[in-house]
């Protein structure tokens, strides 16, 4: 399976909220980093703690959540995303837009590592949160 095709499959597991297929697709010691400000935020290694502290922080915050993709790029032994943030958040009941960049590394047909480039403003605001503090656990 080629790295463009891995990832799509990621994504369709997150549309599915399989987390089998979602285990099966990242490496046991990936290196997930999420913007600071965002559900979620900082730096995740290993699978579960991923699925756990990252996707767990969603399913709390949010009541809908979607990353909408419009461009694939397929850069050797990385993967570039472009898309779409959308959801509502449980607490204030807003809802917000936000582009994202997601980049992909995989080795061995395993996603190894992950990077967020986003607007974190637009998620803050959603929250009811001050933008300018990052809360850190």
């Amino acid at each position: 399976m080629k790295n463009l095709e891995i990832v799509q499959k990621l994504y369709e597991a997150f549309a599915a909220r399989d987390r089998e297929a979602i285990l099966e697709i990242f490496d046991p010691e990936i290196v997930w980093v999420q913007n600071e400000g965002f559900p979620g935020g900082g730096t995740h290694i290993g699978s579960d703690k991923v699925l756990n502290d990252v996707f767990g922080a969603f399913r709390v915050e949010w009541d809908s959540w979607d990353a909408i993709v419009s461009h694939w790029f397929d850069a050797a032994e990385a993967v570039v995303v472009l898309g779409e943030y959308r959801g509502v958040n449980k607490a204030t009941g807003k809802s917000m837009q936000s582009a994202f960049a997601h980049v992909y590394w995989i080795c061995d047909s395993r996603i190894v590592r992950f990077q967020q480039y986003t607007d974190t403003l637009m998620v803050a605001r959603a929250m009811g949160r001050d933008p300018y503090v990052v809360e850190r656990k």
